[in-house]
């Protein structure tokens, strides 16, 4: 991303709704929010095997692993408003297990585009199932929407679930049951 064209469009956009960003609060916001959304896009710049940097490693368990609550940050494409949440993410390996962190790097990867929450719950569980061969995976995404809480239908309290089932988990009714089951342990 070029840092000084996103800083002269965010200046151009503060002059567009009616802003003086030669004020003090505001001089150095365009520079300030280009380098956020130098942040917020990273995944652009990522590859699914860059994330991962090696770190499948072999296994002889086939028991389910599952991390949950992992927070996501992303954007929504359609209004580029934030929306908030966790990932809970399983899988039975066959004979590779990821490093603990990949999982976590790769739901990152993937929230740090513009994004729709359907897309990228698919998005993750086909990079794990890809990544590790698995038997299964399952994913749970559990998010607020700032387009649906501050604009629009303005419902504060909703937040939106969407799964994606690969393989076992989609196959075996008792394999996805236990992964539901593990993933609300606690709640």
């Amino acid at each position: 991303m070029n840092i000084e064209r996103v800083s002269a469009l965010i200046h151009e956009l503060l002059l567009e709704i009616g802003e003086d960003p030669s004020r003090e609060g505001l001089l150095k916001t365009p520079l300030r929010a280009a380098k956020a959304w130098l942040d917020l896009t990273a995944g652009y710049g990522q590859s699914l095997d860059e994330v991962i940097n090696g770190a499948v490693f072999e296994s002889e368990s086939n028991n389910m692993i599952i991390i949950k609550d992992i927070e996501i940050y992303s954007l929504c494409e359609h209004h580029m408003l934030p929306f908030y949440g966790k990932v809970h993410i399983g899988y039975i390996a066959k004979d590779k297990v990821l490093g603990l962190s990949k999982l976590a790097r790769i739901a990152d990867m993937y929230s740090k585009r513009l994004q729709i929450q359907e897309r990228m719950t698919a998005q993750i569980a086909r990079a794990v199932m890809d990544s590790t061969n698995a038997e299964g995976v399952g994913v749970v995404m559990e998010c607020k929407h700032l387009c649906m809480m501050m604009r629009g239908v303005e419902k504060q309290n909703s937040v939106m679930t969407t799964s994606s089932v690969l393989g076992s988990f989609h196959n075996d009714e008792a394999t996805r049951l236990e992964f539901l089951n593990l993933i609300n342990t606690g709640k």
